[in-house]
């Protein structure tokens, strides 16, 4: 049983659970209309509830729920169930940030303030399946608020949306994309030659870089050692991968462990060698 705080709007309400006295957001077709202050009411199923009792890192969920519109909280609940059709399992949490994102997105773009996100490809490449549920927001926020976003912003709702599926921030996300492009960049400043994204090697690369820095973070690694079987093989690769696991290193703050170089070594040889072939 929940007794209503406020009505948002005709789908969506603000009230407190009155097993546990928290407050929730509880979303969905028609659950607002007509209710008033203080009524008693049942969570229909067709609602989706949202606990409001967390931080974010813009602060308190409460406060930044009462400074966003309610359609907005309608297009951020809308783009989490797609994610859950998707991923099945998603942390709600996401709908506060997803939610004050949006807002900020709509505003932008309603200025005529257009923002860029340099990462947007290397996002798609690392996040292709959250990038697809981006897409899905992208026509949600078109229905909902008539606005058309741009592929810098569907990179920042891929984000949100890759950060509801683990313990990892939009932040860190972020950190992990700019690593990997820059891994990129060292590699392609290294041989002379521009990588082509559209390869099937360069996903490839892309993503080990990506969880070679998940596992720096959290102290793993791989434990087959091919140092001296790519050194030798693959000079030039090995050279490259050892500066850039330097670098990553740096960069993070971490030891890397040296087993690490000589499969990044192997990644780096097979785009080059994969370009040639073609």
């Amino acid at each position: 049983m929940f007794r209503v705080i406020k009505a948002l709007n005709h789908n969506g309400v603000l009230a407190i659970n009155m097993d546990n006295y928290k407050e929730y957001i509880l979303l969905g077709k028609g659950i607002g209309f007509g209710k008033k202050v203080n009524e008693r009411i049942e969570a229909p199923e067709n609602a989706h509830i949202y606990l409001l009792q967390q931080e974010t890192e813009r602060g308190l969920t409460k406060e930044i729920i009462n400074n966003i519109e309610p359609q907005i909280l309608e297009i951020a609940n809308n783009i989490i169930l797609e994610a859950e059709k998707k991923f099945h399992e998603v942390d709600e949490n996401i709908l506060c940030p997803l939610a004050d994102h949006i807002a900020f997105a709509v505003k932008r773009i309603r200025d005529n303030e257009q923002i860029s996100n340099p990462l947007t490809q290397d996002i798609k490449a690392l996040f292709p399946e959250e990038y697809e549920v981006a897409c899905k927001g992208k026509d949600i926020i078109k229905e909902i608020e008539g606005i058309e976003i741009n592929e810098d912003e569907i990179g920042y709702i891929a984000l949100h949306i890759h950060s509801s599926l683990g313990n990892e921030k939009v932040s860190q996300a972020m950190q992990v994309a700019m690593l990997v492009r820059s891994c990129i960049t060292s590699i392609e400043e290294s041989t002379g030659k521009t990588i082509d994204i559209e390869s099937l090697s360069y996903n490839r690369l892309m993503n080990h870089i990506k969880y070679m820095a998940a596992r720096m973070l959290k102290g793993e690694t791989i434990k087959l050692d091919m140092n001296d079987y790519i050194s030798e093989r693959f000079p030039k690769s090995f050279e490259i991968a050892e500066d850039i696991c330097m670098k990553l290193g740096k960069e993070l703050k971490k030891k890397i462990k040296s087993v690490e170089i000589g499969y990044l070594a192997m990644h780096i040889e097979r785009v080059f060698s994969d370009e040639l072939e073609d």
